[in-house]
């Protein structure tokens, strides 16, 4: 599984840890490659990507690496995007919508209680939905937001993957933390599971689940569109 890192990424080990805690081997993968190796899924790490520039994502979305990974995801190459990664999703037109600064205007850095509500997609699997995770979150600019068309096709699709259980604490609208694109194999959210693994380093190892999810559906050749 690839993990990609580029200027500014630090979450890249983070992740990196959580695909060996799943039984994969993480593959590490430069923002100037253009070469994806042969990696059966990637994941987008959290940081701040060519420093935040211009908008969080926007420099990263036009690197070598997206140059590969965008026509990927499109044939069906499955992706994870965690918070920066979200963002850099969203400005790569992989995912609708954008992460604006939150409300309030201030970093947030605490542990919050995800709802699961897409458990179909290689990257959720492992849930069931209802179920209820505890991870962290730690994001300046980590309110989602999109105009209300897309809000509610989003909705009508069950293309929410996880939204905040107790209200989000940044602002994003209707409580969403995460969503995927139409065929499920394109996943971002703002909070951190890969925070979220081992009771000894983090509130819980429930965000496990998600590294272990697209471990299970290589396993069982379960990948493609959402059931």
């Amino acid at each position: 599984m690839g993990v990609v890192t580029f200027p500014g990424s630090l979450d890249d080990t983070d992740a990196a840890r959580a695909v060996r805690y799943a039984g994969a081997e993480p593959v590490s993968l430069w923002h100037s490659d253009r070469d994806l190796r042969g990696v059966d899924a990637v994941v987008l790490p959290g940081g701040f990507s060519y420093g935040d520039y211009l908008r969080c994502g926007a420099i990263a979305r036009f690197s070598p690496v997206m140059g590969e990974l965008i026509p990927a995801a499109r044939a069906g190459l499955p992706v994870l995007g965690i918070c920066n990664g979200f963002q850099i999703l969203c400005e790569a037109h992989l995912l609708p919508g954008a992460l604006t600064r939150n409300a309030g205007l201030r970093f947030i850095h605490a542990d919050v209680r995800l709802a699961v509500t897409d458990a179909r997609t290689p990257w959720t699997a492992g849930y069931s939905a209802g179920q209820v995770l505890n991870v962290p979150v730690k994001n300046g600019e980590g309110a989602f937001v999109a105009d209300e068309a897309t809000l509610d096709e989003l909705e009508r699709t069950g293309r929410v993957v996880v939204r905040y259980a107790d209200g989000a604490p940044n602002g994003s609208a209707r409580d969403i933390a995460g969503i995927c694109n139409a065929e499920g194999n394109v996943v971002g959210l703002m909070p951190h599971p890969e925070h979220a693994i081992d009771p000894l380093t983090g509130p819980s190892a429930d965000g496990l689940g998600f590294f272990t999810s697209i471990v299970a559906a290589f396993a069982g050749a379960g990948l493609g569109a959402r059931a």
